[in-house]
Protein backbone atom coordinates (compact mmCIF):
# COMPACT_ATOMS: atom_id res chain seq x y z
CA UNK A 1 0.00 0.00 0.00
CA UNK A 2 2.47 2.50 0.94
CA UNK A 3 4.96 1.67 -2.29
CA UNK A 4 1.50 2.33 -4.16
CA UNK A 5 0.55 5.43 -2.52
CA UNK A 6 4.89 7.02 -3.13
CA UNK A 7 3.97 5.95 -7.00
CA UNK A 8 1.27 7.82 -7.19
CA UNK A 9 2.65 11.04 -5.83
CA UNK A 10 5.61 10.70 -7.97
CA UNK A 11 3.35 9.66 -11.00
CA UNK A 12 1.08 12.77 -10.51
CA UNK A 13 4.05 14.95 -9.80
CA UNK A 14 5.76 14.06 -12.79
CA UNK A 15 2.80 14.74 -15.19
CA UNK A 16 2.33 18.02 -13.40
CA UNK A 17 6.18 19.42 -13.60
CA UNK A 18 6.39 18.02 -17.05
CA UNK A 19 2.80 20.30 -17.96
CA UNK A 20 3.29 23.32 -16.08
CA UNK A 21 6.93 23.20 -14.45
CA UNK A 22 8.65 22.95 -10.88
CA UNK A 23 7.57 26.38 -9.61
CA UNK A 24 3.99 26.73 -10.94
CA UNK A 25 3.22 23.31 -9.30
CA UNK A 26 2.60 22.87 -5.75
CA UNK A 27 2.21 20.13 -3.30
CA UNK A 28 -1.38 20.49 -2.14
CA UNK A 29 -1.90 20.25 -6.45
CA UNK A 30 0.26 16.91 -6.15
CA UNK A 31 -1.07 15.69 -3.49
CA UNK A 32 -4.65 16.21 -4.96
CA UNK A 33 -3.60 14.85 -8.48
CA UNK A 34 -2.49 11.50 -6.78
CA UNK A 35 -5.04 10.89 -4.11
CA UNK A 36 -2.84 10.81 -1.18
CA UNK A 37 -2.77 13.36 1.68
CA UNK A 38 0.21 16.22 2.09
CA UNK A 39 1.43 14.43 4.81
CA UNK A 40 1.95 11.07 2.72
CA UNK A 41 4.16 13.27 0.53
CA UNK A 42 6.48 14.76 3.46
CA UNK A 43 6.16 10.89 4.87
CA UNK A 44 8.21 9.71 1.70
CA UNK A 45 9.95 13.30 0.13
CA UNK A 46 11.84 15.53 2.92
CA UNK A 47 10.04 18.13 0.68
CA UNK A 48 8.97 19.61 -2.75
CA UNK A 49 12.95 19.43 -4.36
CA UNK A 50 13.45 15.92 -3.17
CA UNK A 51 10.16 14.66 -4.93
CA UNK A 52 11.42 16.69 -8.25
CA UNK A 53 14.37 14.90 -7.69
CA UNK A 54 13.24 11.48 -7.66
CA UNK A 55 10.66 12.30 -10.16
CA UNK A 56 13.75 13.08 -12.77
CA UNK A 57 15.30 10.49 -11.76
CA UNK A 58 12.75 7.56 -12.67
CA UNK A 59 11.11 9.23 -15.48
CA UNK A 60 14.43 9.87 -16.95
CA UNK A 61 15.70 6.54 -16.88
CA UNK A 62 12.26 5.27 -18.19
CA UNK A 63 12.27 7.78 -20.96
CA UNK A 64 15.71 6.75 -21.99
CA UNK A 65 14.94 2.70 -21.61
CA UNK A 66 11.87 3.41 -24.14
CA UNK A 67 13.86 5.81 -26.60
CA UNK A 68 16.91 2.88 -26.59
CA UNK A 69 13.96 0.07 -26.78
CA UNK A 70 12.25 1.93 -29.92
CA UNK A 71 15.80 1.93 -31.88
CA UNK A 72 16.88 -1.37 -30.85
CA UNK A 73 13.39 -2.95 -31.82
CA UNK A 74 12.90 -0.71 -34.95
CA UNK A 75 14.46 -1.35 -38.70
CA UNK A 76 18.07 -2.65 -38.37
CA UNK A 77 19.52 -0.14 -40.38
CA UNK A 78 20.50 2.43 -37.86
CA UNK A 79 19.75 5.32 -40.73
CA UNK A 80 16.02 3.49 -40.96
CA UNK A 81 15.81 3.31 -37.18
CA UNK A 82 16.29 7.05 -36.13
CA UNK A 83 13.45 8.39 -38.97
CA UNK A 84 11.28 5.56 -37.34
CA UNK A 85 12.32 6.50 -33.73
CA UNK A 86 11.93 10.25 -34.46
CA UNK A 87 7.92 9.60 -36.68
CA UNK A 88 6.94 7.57 -33.04
CA UNK A 89 8.46 10.41 -30.95
CA UNK A 90 5.70 12.67 -33.59
CA UNK A 91 3.23 10.97 -33.18
CA UNK A 92 3.12 9.78 -29.80
CA UNK A 93 3.59 13.74 -29.21
CA UNK A 94 0.09 14.07 -31.49
CA UNK A 95 -1.21 11.50 -29.27
CA UNK A 96 -0.83 13.40 -26.48
CA UNK A 97 -2.30 16.75 -27.74
CA UNK A 98 1.53 17.79 -27.49
CA UNK A 99 1.12 17.83 -23.44
CA UNK A 100 3.41 14.85 -22.62
CA UNK A 101 7.15 15.31 -24.36
CA UNK A 102 10.38 14.88 -22.87
CA UNK A 103 9.55 14.28 -19.04
CA UNK A 104 11.99 16.26 -17.76
CA UNK A 105 12.85 19.23 -20.43
CA UNK A 106 10.26 21.51 -18.81
CA UNK A 107 12.18 21.30 -15.62
CA UNK A 108 15.53 20.85 -17.21
CA UNK A 109 15.06 24.33 -18.39
CA UNK A 110 13.45 26.23 -15.87
CA UNK A 111 16.18 25.11 -13.16
CA UNK A 112 19.09 25.57 -15.23
CA UNK A 113 19.82 28.35 -13.57
CA UNK A 114 17.11 28.69 -9.89
CA UNK A 115 18.36 25.34 -8.64
CA UNK A 116 21.42 23.56 -8.92
CA UNK A 117 20.29 20.71 -7.50
CA UNK A 118 17.70 19.82 -9.81
CA UNK A 119 19.84 21.28 -12.57
CA UNK A 120 22.70 18.63 -11.32
CA UNK A 121 20.00 15.84 -11.61
CA UNK A 122 18.53 16.64 -14.64
CA UNK A 123 22.57 16.74 -16.01
CA UNK A 124 22.61 13.35 -14.59
CA UNK A 125 19.90 12.01 -16.69
CA UNK A 126 20.99 13.83 -19.64
CA UNK A 127 24.36 12.24 -19.47
CA UNK A 128 23.19 8.52 -18.99
CA UNK A 129 20.85 9.06 -22.24
CA UNK A 130 23.73 10.35 -23.54
CA UNK A 131 25.93 7.01 -22.63
CA UNK A 132 23.17 4.78 -23.96
CA UNK A 133 23.24 7.00 -27.22
CA UNK A 134 26.63 6.73 -27.68
CA UNK A 135 27.16 3.06 -27.60
CA UNK A 136 23.83 3.08 -30.09
CA UNK A 137 25.92 5.62 -32.14
CA UNK A 138 29.08 2.97 -32.82
CA UNK A 139 26.72 1.48 -35.30
CA UNK A 140 27.27 4.65 -37.61
CA UNK A 141 30.69 6.39 -36.31
CA UNK A 142 33.55 5.17 -35.33
CA UNK A 143 33.77 4.98 -31.27
CA UNK A 144 35.76 8.59 -31.02
CA UNK A 145 32.69 10.47 -32.87
CA UNK A 146 30.49 8.41 -31.14
CA UNK A 147 29.37 11.21 -28.47
CA UNK A 148 29.26 13.98 -30.98
CA UNK A 149 26.72 12.20 -33.13
CA UNK A 150 24.76 11.48 -29.85
CA UNK A 151 25.02 14.23 -28.98
CA UNK A 152 23.68 15.69 -32.27
CA UNK A 153 20.79 13.41 -31.83
CA UNK A 154 19.65 14.08 -28.53
CA UNK A 155 19.90 17.81 -29.11
CA UNK A 156 17.87 17.64 -32.10
CA UNK A 157 15.13 15.51 -30.78
CA UNK A 158 14.83 17.91 -27.37
CA UNK A 159 14.67 21.00 -30.49
CA UNK A 160 12.41 19.16 -32.31
CA UNK A 161 10.01 18.56 -29.35
CA UNK A 162 10.25 22.21 -28.31
CA UNK A 163 9.30 23.33 -32.04
CA UNK A 164 6.30 20.82 -32.12
CA UNK A 165 4.27 21.87 -28.70
CA UNK A 166 5.14 25.41 -30.20
CA UNK A 167 3.72 25.18 -33.86
CA UNK A 168 1.24 21.99 -31.97
CA UNK A 169 2.54 20.49 -35.01
CA UNK A 170 4.51 17.25 -35.66
CA UNK A 171 6.62 18.26 -38.84
CA UNK A 172 9.53 19.63 -36.87
CA UNK A 173 10.00 16.21 -34.99
CA UNK A 174 9.58 14.20 -38.90
CA UNK A 175 12.25 16.52 -40.84
CA UNK A 176 14.60 16.04 -37.62
CA UNK A 177 14.58 12.50 -38.36
CA UNK A 178 15.05 12.53 -42.31
CA UNK A 179 17.82 14.77 -41.64
CA UNK A 180 19.43 12.57 -39.27
CA UNK A 181 18.53 9.46 -41.23
CA UNK A 182 20.22 11.10 -44.26
CA UNK A 183 23.45 12.10 -41.71
CA UNK A 184 23.67 8.73 -40.53
CA UNK A 185 23.04 6.75 -43.69
CA UNK A 186 25.95 9.02 -45.47
CA UNK A 187 28.48 8.97 -42.47
CA UNK A 188 27.21 4.71 -42.26
CA UNK A 189 28.18 4.43 -46.41
CA UNK A 190 31.39 6.42 -45.68
CA UNK A 191 32.57 4.47 -42.64
CA UNK A 192 31.70 1.15 -44.75
CA UNK A 193 33.91 1.73 -47.83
Amino acid sequence: MAADTRARIVTAAGELFRRQGYAATGLAQIATASGAKIGSIYHFFAGKEALATEVIATSGAAYGAYVLGILADGPTDPAEALAYTFNRAADDLVACDYADACPIATLAAEVASTNDPLRQATSEVFGTWLDGLTLWCTQIVDPPAASDLATTILATLEGAFILCRARRDPEPLRAAGRSLATLASSTHETRAS
